[in-house]
């Protein structure tokens, strides 16, 4: 029984895998072709940019001042607590930022595209769609997608922003160091690959977040509690998917950009 167990088990996970390649090329594929719905994507940049602007601004924020608390402990040892602010920059504009973001828009944005698409299962309005002759995938996932990318690529730009602020914040006023210091170490340590290192990530994460949260949606079976299954499902695969990537991009930039 545990074997045919674990067999069924690897066979779902497999079709599993196999759909959302498909669903996740087609939905690429679609992001190149009209026609593309701009009320329905000025509709979702609002929802996912301007609905988790709070949620980056402080998770960011707080975020750049644990950095700077435990960067000046560390560094106090030794003396170099004059360079917090590189520390601080570099964390959040190459790692912290991107992922930070990508990870709160996850738990906010993915689970509401699976539940919003899998409401709209359930009810067959999917059905009725493809009856009147529109494709759900232009209409409803294609938007979304567009739109996580665009959002979460600005999102991250706020997030590291304000963490560098964050950091600037608790420097001053709780380490009772020289401000003007740590910005300029925190500009002079910055340089093209970081940059570019952490705004090609939320590019990707933006699409693994949409087409997650769509997959997941759109495979909705089992009524309203089948609904609930695939929020967290989709919350979790792409909080997952989101790091994976991060590390394989990471080992990309690095090698491209050798410190």
């Amino acid at each position: 029984m545990a074997i045919q167990a674990l067999d069924r088990t690897a066979k779902q996970i497999v079709l599993t895998v196999q759909d959302y390649s498909i669903f996740a090329w087609r939905s690429l594929m679609n992001l190149f072709r009209p026609p593309v719905y701009w009320s329905d994507f000025l509709m979702q940049s609002d929802i996912i940019g301007v609905g988790s602007i709070s949620i980056v601004l402080l998770s960011g924020f707080f975020t750049g001042g644990v950095l700077a608390l435990q960067s000046a402990a560390t560094l106090s040892a030794f003396g170099a607590t004059s360079v917090t602010g590189r520390f601080v920059s570099l964390t959040m504009i190459r790692e912290l930022g991107a992922v930070l973001t990508g990870i709160m828009v996850a738990g906010r944005n993915a689970s509401s595209m699976a539940s919003e698409l899998g409401s709209m299962v359930v009810t067959e309005q999917i059905d009725a769609m493809r009856a009147l002759g529109v494709d759900p995938l232009r209409k409803l996932v294609t938007p979304r997608i567009y739109a996580s990318i665009a959002m979460l690529f600005f999102l991250t730009i706020v997030a590291d922003a304000f963490g560098i602020l964050g950091g600037a914040a608790v420097t001053v006023f709780l380490n009772h160091q020289n401000g003007t210091q740590y910005f300029s170490m925190a500009w002079e340590s910055l340089h093209f690959r970081d940059i570019s290192q952490g705004l090609t990530k939320p590019l990707f994460f933006g699409y693994i977040i949409a087409s997650i949260g769509c997959f997941h949606g759109m495979k909705t079976t089992g009524g309203t509690e089948g609904v609930g299954r695939s929020t967290i499902q989709a919350v979790v695969t792409s909080s997952v998917l989101i790091i994976v990537a991060d590390f394989l991009i990471t080992h990309v930039m690095l090698s491209l950009w050798p410190s």
